[in-house]
């Protein structure tokens, strides 16, 4: 592994808990993520000369509080050094166990808290969501905004506002009580949902980086579940989660190269994990209300449980679908399921459901990805060249472009 793929895999690994931590202590998210970035700075000179310490967070932990009080003594704000914010900058790491260890408080972890704090109810969803996506899952502006398929200067401007009005509401160290949680449950799910995704199909950085933002979702989405153990949608969340992270080791060649779905060696799949997810949605269809998260786990347990790619059921997948687009009727669940139309009535078809969409999911990438595929198989080379071509331009990961280029030279001979 190259030394910058090794600090960006340990930085992406730590960063939500330590601006966590950092928040806690400054009630300041602002000041949170510089103090992380600098942090991070400091660690690129020190641990490639000393090392990597035995607790990395706790190192950055305490390294960003040094850089948070340094900044507030720089601006000599003296509202921001009261209740003993100035602490020595030589302090030794184990003699303040909040700097080294999760608050003891009713939530029972720091990161937990920091999304319930993002998820506030006076922030409307679009605010919750960037905000979310910044601080949380650690997404640039304009990774948001392509998300968003809005300009990265709304992204900046909701951001902000955010920020705001969470310092100002000193929400940063209020404790939600239980029916409060209860109210803001739906917005960190999909914190979660959100923060599982950016591991699993990332909009940037290597296949390393993806693997501990899965891990760390997964970590969340056990701690959420024993908050609220009766939750059905949380009991499908966790085990889309476990669903999609069991197939891990099939998703990358010995070259390093992307395996499609089809092509992967299911023997390499995480049967205790399917197992494990098979296990929470026997539990969760127990419940009479069908949630989105729900039929998505649905959807991933027909795909683990076929021993084959000849073997899925397509048409209850297509049936699974559909019933997600009454819940959520959106572009890109419509997209996916004409990608498993085609799987039962052939590119033609699929190819006229998704030009429907090609307004509203042009900047999508994977509109441009799966629109190659279908023309391929429709025998139309060039024009799927030109798709790809497309996809190409939307910032693509290092590992979606090595896998476009080889498509495009198949087509091209």
């Amino acid at each position: 592994m190259k030394i910058e793929q090794w600090f960006e895999a340990h930085f992406h690994h730590a960063r939500v808990r330590v601006i966590a931590a950092l928040n806690r202590k400054f009630a300041d998210l602002d000041l949170a993520d510089e103090a992380f970035s600098i942090a991070c700075i400091k660690a690129l000179a020190v641990w490639q000369v000393q090392g990597k310490p035995d607790d990395p967070v706790a190192w950055l932990v305490r390294c960003g509080s040094n850089a948070g009080i340094d900044i507030l003594r720089r601006e000599s704000s003296a509202i921001k050094y009261r209740n003993g914010l100035v602490e020595s900058q030589n302090q030794d790491i184990h003699s303040n166990p909040g700097l080294t260890s999760f608050d003891d408080d009713e939530l029972g972890d720091d990161v937990l808290r920091l999304m319930f704090v993002c998820c506030h109810p006076q922030l409307n969803t679009q605010s919750q969501l960037a905000l979310s996506l910044k601080i949380i899952v650690g997404m640039s502006i304009e990774e948001i905004a392509s998300a968003f398929i809005v300009k990265p200067k709304t992204i900046e401007q909701r951001i902000t506002r955010a920020k705001k009005l969470v310092n100002k509401a000193n929400i940063a160290f209020e404790i939600p009580c239980i029916d409060e949680r209860l109210k803001r449950l739906k917005a960190v799910s999909l914190m979660l949902y959100l923060l599982f995704n950016e591991g699993w199909y990332a909009t940037a950085g290597e296949g390393v980086v993806k693997a501990l933002l899965c891990e760390e979702a997964i970590r969340l989405a056990r701690e959420l579940l024993s908050l609220f153990p009766a939750q059905s949608e949380l009991m499908s969340l966790l085990a889309l989660f476990l669903f999609h992270y069991a197939k891990r080791h099939a998703r990358l060649n010995h070259n390093q190269e992307l395996v499609a779905l089809d092509e992967q060696e299911r023997e390499l799949w995480d049967q205790e994990m399917i197992a494990e997810g098979c296990s929470l949605m026997n539990k969760a269809m127990r419940h009479p209300a069908l949630g989105s998260y729900q039929i998505q786990a649905a959807i991933a347990q027909v795909h683990v449980s076929a021993k084959h790619a000849a073997d899925t059921h397509w048409v209850e997948i297509r049936r699974l679908y559909d019933h997600l687009l009454l819940l959520e009727p959106n572009p890109v669940i419509s997209l996916n399921r004409a990608a498993v139309s085609a799987k039962i009535e052939g590119p033609v078809k699929a190819l006229i459901e998704i030009n429907k969409l090609a307004q509203v999911l042009d900047s999508y990438r994977w509109f441009h990805t799966l629109k190659a595929q279908l023309l391929t198989q429709a025998e139309q080379p060039e024009q799927a060249i030109k798709c790809y071509e497309k996809a190409l331009k939307l910032t693509p990961t290092q590992l979606e472009i090595t896998h476009i280029i080889k498509r495009m030279a198949l087509l091209k001979t």
